[in-house]
């Protein structure tokens, strides 16, 4: 268990020291700012294409990886919901927010370092994999059930799913990630090669991007305090931390996904809430707080839920 701390505490102590950097004012806010957008645009970008580009897919599948993880998805978004609509009395709309709460990982700013740390190679190629898909679904099925939800709460008119997937495909043909995952998988199918100066280049861009990642992530928790809606919000944290990785844990069994891989989705979806589920409440001015609360309450005890997770695949 000491071994597996050692490898856990720096990436949450690299969360926590962003987090005393912001709130202590040593750093102004637009810094964070400014940081994050290097890590998103820039530096995990980078990370991806070197590890797509030099992978090997020799008889690799994405399909069973991808249906493992969204299982798991699938299974707590669902129990999130009901648990906020019959358990605690909430309208439609706020029990999408509290599945999507439960269900969305921080898979880019912590799931790619605290992988990269813990399994290696092989688990940032499934990480690499699972955020080719993970991002359009998570926001196309989020949004679609906001809309559905909205007419019904509000009674306004909901878009259709044409109008939802033109708005989302038009977002994500701009997005550094998805330019990088293409790219990437372009230059690895070429046969191509990266020569020493450019590939040292690559690789110390690629270096980056954990320890920005971290800070960046723990500059910007400043800004989503733990306020309103607690009982929904530690009740949704719970399932997070703790059902989504169980589900996606029995998932990989199920579907007998390789150690490696395994060990990388369960690591992943134990990762405290991404920043997306909020993104949405405050398109939809619905539940900001409750989206805030479990964003920080995932991410106070995520060190637990980690430790425990990489202790039983370790």
């Amino acid at each position: 268990m000491s071994l597996v701390l050692a490898n856990v505490l720096p990436v949450f102590i690299l969360i926590l020291l962003g987090w005393l950097i912001a709130k202590s004012g040593l750093l102004k806010a637009e810094t964070g700012d400014a940081l994050g957008e290097f890590v998103f645009k820039i530096a995990v970008p980078m990370l991806i294409f070197r590890t797509l580009a030099t992978a090997h897919f020799e008889g690799v599948s994405p399909f069973r990886l991808w249906t493992a993880y969204f299982i798991g998805v699938a299974i707590t978004w669902t129990i999130g919901a009901f648990m906020a609509k019959r358990a605690f009395g909430r309208d439609a709309k706020v029990a999408v927010i509290a599945g999507m709460s439960a269900s969305f990982a921080n898979n880019v700013f912590i799931g790619l370092p605290l992988v990269d740390h813990i399994v290696g190679q092989d688990g940032l190629v499934a990480i690499s994999i699972l955020l080719a898909i993970h991002l359009p679904i998570m926001m196309i099925v989020g949004t679609v059930l906001m809309e559905s939800a909205s007419a019904k709460v509000d009674g306004t008119a909901a878009r259709g799913i044409v109008a939802v997937l033109k708005q989302v495909g038009t977002n994500l043909a701009r997005n550094p990630l998805v330019i990088a995952l293409t790219l990437g998988l372009a230059f690895n199918l070429s046969g191509l090669s990266m020569n020493a100066p450019i590939a040292l280049v690559v690789d110390q861009i690629a270096g980056s991007a954990s320890p920005a990642a971290l800070i960046s992530i723990g500059m910007a928790l400043t800004r989503y305090p733990i306020k309103g809606d607690i009982g929904l919000s530690t009740s949704s944290a719970l399932l997070k931390l703790f059902i989504l990785p169980a589900s996606v844990f029995g998932a990989c069994h199920m579907l007998n996904l390789r150690p490696d891989w395994t060990a990388a989705l369960v690591l992943t979806s134990s990762v405290p809430t991404g920043i997306n589920a909020w993104l949405i409440a405050q398109r939809f001015r619905s539940s900001q707080s409750l989206a805030a609360s479990v964003i920080s309450i995932t991410t106070a005890f995520g060190v637990i839920s980690v430790s425990m997770w990489a202790w039983l695949l370790t």
